[in-house]
């Protein structure tokens, strides 16, 4: 047997080559960012099918013609939708690279998400205050869940904002922080898409009943 032969015995025989691929920096935090919203999404879809189902269960109580002040609603649903215009101005002026307008949009987003939640609770105050409670009634128990997991959510996003505010006063527009604001603007305009469905659901319809 020839040195040559014992070689080509010994190397190992390689059917394929392993070779690392390029990541783009940041695209694993923006796929699970969707893979959240996603879930979000099922959590809320179960929501408004339970509020579906046991919407018209008033137990003899109050019903939603009884309860809702509809021209507030729709001044908070106003609050919300301009916040989400404000969170635009936001990611255009850190597009262009301006720290300090991107701060102080995104401080006036808080301010009309200050507003919105700070009307819901005046509202469950005044709701509980008249004994409309969520054990009155099956469509009270679904009404508070529904919109007090949604008003959880922009509690959430406002703690989010300030965070951002404070990261981006700090270390600036670095790619770390645009990446961070692109998943809080698609959670807060997702919040947005949400409460349409529920200011029409919930209080339009429920209105109609």
């Amino acid at each position: 047997m020839t040195s040559e032969t014992v070689t080509t015995q010994a190397a190992p025989l390689r059917f394929y080559d392993v070779e690392e691929h390029e990541h783009p920096e940041g695209g694993s935090t923006m796929l699970g960012f969707w893979i959240y919203l996603m879930s979000d999404c099922l959590i809320f879809a179960i929501l408004f099918a339970c509020f579906a189902v046991l919407g018209g269960n008033y137990a003899a109580g109050p019903s939603p013609r009884d309860l809702f002040d509809l021209p507030q609603v729709a001044l908070s649903t106003a609050m919300l939708l301009f916040s989400s215009i404000t969170f635009g101005f936001a990611m255009l002026s850190m597009q262009a690279g301006r720290r300090g307008a991107t701060q102080g949009w995104l401080v006036v987003t808080a301010l009309f998400g200050l507003a919105f939640l700070g009307m819901e609770l005046r509202e469950f105050a005044h709701l509980i205050s008249i004994g409309a409670t969520p054990q009155r009634s099956a469509f009270l128990s679904a009404f508070f869940t529904l919109v007090g997991t949604h008003g959880l959510h922009v509690t959430f996003g406002l703690v989010w904002i300030a965070t951002m505010i404070a990261q981006v006063g700090r270390h600036g527009l670095i790619p770390a922080n645009q990446r961070r604001l692109m998943c809080l603007s698609l959670f807060w305009h997702f919040l947005d898409i949400i409460w349409i469905g529920v200011f029409t659901f919930v209080y339009l319809m429920g209105m109609l009943r």
